[in-house]
């Protein structure tokens, strides 16, 4: 707020200091002309300091920190215990902290090898939920201890806030780019899970919470929410909707034309 007062105050100076050139008596003396390509030499030293002006606080509107949307725990790292060549789990609480719905979206730079559940979803104001993480460790290369392997695998989480509780569509973010958000970029961290440590009880507690919000996600019924596949994978509902609205338009099609 500080920066647009002061980016409003310099505006009316500049102006004022504008207008003060233009304003010179038309019954001028001689000296007064002569020295009339000076003070329009001034009068546009001004007005160009004007814009500078709001060139530094643009600049300066840049470099402010950018409000969040959601609260993430742990805040920019995703723990994997480290088991080379099996698949393992990694935990991440996400929690609106606006005052508006909205919905997140996780995004890798491996998805062949990582996914995430849920992959999206719509949270209202001060909701939270715990995701889960997916991960296939690749076996090391030499006998390097957990802590010092390194993935080049990276993790993000982008946002939008949305217009009330609504179903969870990944389209949406494509169709409203300039509204999205980058809430993090998560770096992959591995523990040594025969090591105990804060973190790895951390995850362990977090991933049995995420795995019994699952579980009362199951017993619900299928009207209310949506159908979860027998190795857990939530089916997303518009998906299926939307193939059996295209498999009725072509059948509706080929009957027309018969």
């Amino acid at each position: 707020m500080a920066v647009d007062g002061e980016k409003t105050g310099g505006d009316k100076k500049s102006w004022a200091l504008c207008k003060m050139a233009f304003w010179l008596p038309t019954n001028a003396s001689a000296s007064s002309s002569a020295s009339a390509p000076t003070s329009s030499f001034m009068s546009s030293n001004l007005c160009s300091g004007g814009h500078s002006a709001n060139s530094v606080a643009a600049m300066a509107k840049s470099l402010l920190p950018t409000t969040r949307r959601l609260r993430l725990d742990p805040p920019n790292k995703l723990y994997f215990p480290y088991e080379p060549g099996k698949q393992v789990r990694s935990a991440i609480e996400i929690k609106n902290v606006s005052k508006s719905h909205v919905a997140f979206k996780f995004q890798t730079t491996a998805p062949k090898s990582c996914y995430m559940r849920p992959p999206g979803e719509v949270l209202a104001p001060g909701e939270s939920l715990i995701a889960t993480v997916f991960k296939f460790v690749e076996p090391p290369e030499n006998d390097e201890k957990p802590e010092h392997q390194k993935s080049r695998v990276k993790f993000k989480i982008v946002s939008l806030k949305v217009n009330g509780q609504m179903e969870y569509i990944p389209e949406m973010f494509d169709e409203q780019k300039d509204q999205v958000s980058v809430e993090q970029i998560l770096r992959v961290v591995f523990l040594d899970p025969e090591q105990p440590s804060e973190f790895m009880e951390k995850l362990s507690r977090q991933l049995a919470e995420a795995d019994a919000a699952l579980e009362s996600r199951k017993k619900l019924p299928e009207a209310t929410g949506p159908r979860v596949a027998a190795e857990g994978l939530v089916i997303d509902e518009w998906k299926e909707r939307r193939e059996r609205y295209l498999a009725q338009q072509q059948v509706e099609g080929i009957g027309s034309v018969l």
